[in-house]
């Protein structure tokens, strides 16, 4: 549990349910379709939103320290209306790109469909977790 709650950004029943699983990173992808959406949307709101100033850990390294207030503003904009618009936090595989490049992808979700973004979002939280126990 505690492995699953530092790679997935906290305890939330995905977590609980997950390490009771054999081969859970295997299986998370699919056990987040088995959820039921509160839970999906307690997993995601529970990772750190993107251009945070207090990140820390597995975030503040992935994210970088870019200082530009004009972009951390942008982003807190967009990360505001996302959440608006679907309910839930924006969570993607940032891999190390800058946050001027994350702006853009964010501009693009923000037009999709919710049930899509919601799709999407889930991916990206597996595909965190699984580059984080990679780079153990």
């Amino acid at each position: 549990m505690e492995e699953l709650t530092e790679l997935f950004e906290g305890p939330t029943r995905f977590t609980e349910v997950l390490a009771e699983r054999e081969d859970p990173l295997g299986q998370a992808r699919a056990l987040l379709d088995d959820l039921p959406e509160a839970d999906r949307v307690e997993a995601l709101d529970a990772h750190p939103r993107i251009g945070e100033r207090e990140l820390t850990g597995h975030s503040a390294r992935e994210q970088g320290s870019e200082d530009d207030p004009a972009l951390t503003t942008v982003l807190a904009r967009l990360n505001q209306a996302y959440e608006q618009r679907f309910g839930f936090r924006f969570v993607v595989f940032v891999d190390r790109r800058p946050r001027a490049e994350i702006v853009a992808v964010l501009r693009e979700r923000l037009q999709r469909e919710r049930a899509e973004e919601l799709t999407a979002a889930c991916d990206e939280l597996v595909a965190i977790a699984l580059d984080r126990w990679r780079s153990r």
